[in-house]
């Protein structure tokens, strides 16, 4: 096996890490009772997180593409 596909499969590893950590912070919050301002404010931390975790998704597809 090449290292550019250890790399890749390091780097896709971390990324679906990521997408399972966002799904665990939404379980977290969901089980706070707090008001709803605060839901709103959850609620939009976990879409910029997500946002976030997409352009890194694209990042590496983009980069690994290049590669090849």
């Amino acid at each position: 096996m090449e290292y550019q596909d250890l790399e890749w499969a390091n780097d896709w590893k971390t990324i679906v890490k990521i997408f399972d950590t966002i799904d665990k912070l939404k379980g977290l919050f969901g089980k706070l009772d707090v008001s709803y301002l605060r839901t709103i404010e959850q609620k939009v931390l976990i879409l910029n997180l997500e946002k976030y975790a997409c352009s890194l998704q694209n990042y590496i597809i983009e980069k690994y593409s290049k590669e090849y």
